[in-house]
């Protein structure tokens, strides 16, 4: 145990380790295969050279181990002391446990070191295979791996489920490169894989784990309790997490008439028309007295006011100056470009529909007592929100308390969409690659764009393939990925596995149509309308009251000057 201990820190010191076991007790040999992977000792990374004598019958029991590591066999046949001769032996993986072993090379004093084929020492077993296995690869559907149910009478309960999609794509090119087959295999319980109250794990991670399957599809998030127990490929692709709603119908904004000007530009025509009428009474008061105790800047106020609104023709009438004509000119210009412009602005917005996608922020989200959540089952997201002390996804945790927040497989997706999601009510948070499939589906089915996207993106999605700890066969699987998404094959998997998918992607908010105007579209208009004529008859009162009082006073001789 003291050496395999010693043999574990030279791994650490060093990437490529080359160990030399030479010995001829079949039982120390089974003892230091089993420890060594128990102890992780014998990685892919760590070239294993095992030199005994027993006959290579003998040695067939470590079929599994050898032909999983970058191991070799040396058998040294000594029977005859004028002719040694060394055999060198390659474990093939995934072959029947009987079969026997590659011989790659020999040695022998007159000779030296002889190939017999063309693979070199300590070869790559895994980068392709000679003998095309069939591997088992766990497998259950997603937007990105598409699943059609056939009938096959030779498949458990007469059905056979095929993959299709970009990550069924990508596994295909991967089993060309490398020369296998697969076979779908999928997950009992339909989950991706949660890490349970009594320490194992479900969905495809659990068979992953416990070796039922050579590998699992995915694509899988990488999450820290999984790395823990898997080993995951280079990323398929990287994602965000983003909020699917349903798009509002096409309305008028009611208060659509203030948008053909700026607030800064309404601030500035109601500051010129305190400031004219101010400036004006200044200057009239410096030639006349009675001008100004007249009220004249009131009046001047009521001037301009008018030119705006364009209710009397001979307002120049009541100029008594030259400089009070020239301003009222110059106010009478700015109101023409003021006024023609508004109008014209109004009219092009009351064609124009908005469509409202109010949830564009998690916050919004959460802000909105009506809304629920729904969020994928068993992909590993449960733990992590519980996990969370404090922040948005601690709220979102406590919205699960509320019932704002509900977890849904992926196969229930569909019918969520179609029901509680289109109504309203409910958002779907999924990433942002699945909500582009969503789209495009539907968009085929319905043909218009009845869902939207948040511009915000959140928890960032790094998507993979994964296997059992130390499995030589991820390498492999590295450098096909890494091929593949380099050279722009995964994306293009994506959009050609929908024939919709970008029609969706940017769509307008608002659109331009030829209809009579409702009530329901100009209701803010009649809403200032009242507002004003009630103003109006509340000052009016306060006149008429204020008249009264005054004339009481006079007459009961109360009033106190």
């Amino acid at each position: 145990m003291w050496k395999l201990t010693i043999l574990q820190q030279l791994r650490q010191l060093s990437f490529y380790p080359t160990v030399v076991f030479i010995s001829d007790d079949l039982t120390y040999l089974a003892t230091f295969a089993q420890w060594s992977l128990k102890g992780r000792l014998l990685v892919w990374s760590t070239r294993l050279l095992v030199i005994t004598r027993l006959p290579l019958q003998h040695l067939q029991v470590h079929y599994t181990t050898f032909s999983k590591m970058n191991a070799m066999l040396l058998i040294i046949d000594d029977d005859d002391t004028a002719s040694i001769r060394c055999n060198m032996y390659v474990h093939l993986p995934f072959t029947p446990r009987r079969t026997k072993p590659l011989w790659v090379a020999f040695w022998t004093p007159h000779r030296g070191l002889a190939l017999t084929t063309s693979l070199p020492l300590f070869p790559d077993k895994f980068s392709r295979f000679s003998n095309r296995p069939n591997l088992l690869a766990a497998s259950e559907g997603n937007p990105f791996h598409k699943m059609v149910i056939t009938d096959d009478p030779e498949a458990p309960g007469g059905q056979r489920a095929q993959f299709k999609g970009p990550m069924g794509e990508l596994m295909d090119f991967i089993a060309r490169a490398m020369n296998f087959s697969y076979t779908n295999v999928r997950p009992p319980d339909r989950y991706w894989g949660n890490r349970l109250q009594n320490g194992s794990w479900s969905g495809m991670v659990g068979m992953v784990m416990r070796q039922e399957v050579n590998l699992a599809v995915g694509p899988f998030m990488f999450l820290g309790e999984r790395t823990g127990v898997v080993d995951f490929t280079v990323p398929a692709f990287i994602d965000y997490w983003r909020i699917l709603g349903a798009r509002g119908r096409p309305e008028v904004d009611p208060w659509g008439f203030l948008f053909p000007l700026e607030p800064l530009v309404w601030a500035a025509i109601l500051g010129t028309l305190l400031v004219l009428p101010a400036a004006l009474f200044l200057v009239a008061s410096c030639f006349s007295q009675e001008t100004a105790a007249q009220g004249i800047w009131l009046l001047r106020f009521f001037d301009y006011t008018r030119i705006l609104l364009q209710q009397d023709k001979n307002i120049m009438d009541h100029a008594n100056w030259w400089w009070e004509r020239v301003m009222l000119t110059v106010w009478g210009l700015v109101t023409v470009v003021l006024t023609q412009s508004y109008a014209g602005n109004l009219m092009a917005l009351l064609a124009v529909r908005h469509i409202s996608e109010p949830y564009q922020t998690r916050q919004q989200v959460l802000d909105d007592p009506s809304t629920t959540m729904i969020w994928l089952k068993g992909s590993g997201l449960e733990d992590f929100l519980q996990s969370q002390e404090s922040g948005i996804y601690h709220k979102m945790a406590e919205a699960q308390k509320d019932g704002r927040l509900v977890w849904r497989p992926q196969q229930e997706f569909p019918e969520a969409l179609n029901t509680l999601v289109r109504r309203g009510d409910h958002v779907l948070l999924d990433a942002g690659n699945s909500l582009i499939s969503y789209f495009a589906q539907d968009f085929t089915k319905t043909g218009k764009c009845s869902f939207y996207s948040s511009r915000e993106g959140f928890l960032p999605l790094i998507l993979g393939m994964i296997s059992s700890k130390d499995n030589p066969i991820i390498p492999a699987l590295n450098n096909r990925i890494t091929i593949a998404t380099e050279a722009g094959l995964f994306f293009k998997w994506l959009m050609d596995s929908e024939p919709n998918s970008t029609i969706c992607l940017n769509v307008p908010t608002s659109i331009t149509v030829k209809a009579p105007l409702s009530l329901s579209n100009v209701w803010g208009i009649f809403v200032i309308l009242t507002v004003g004529y009630g103003s109006g008859l509340f000052i009016l009162c306060l006149e008429l009251m204020t008249i009264r009082i005054q004339d009481r006073c006079k007459n009961t001789n109360l009033c106190i000057l």
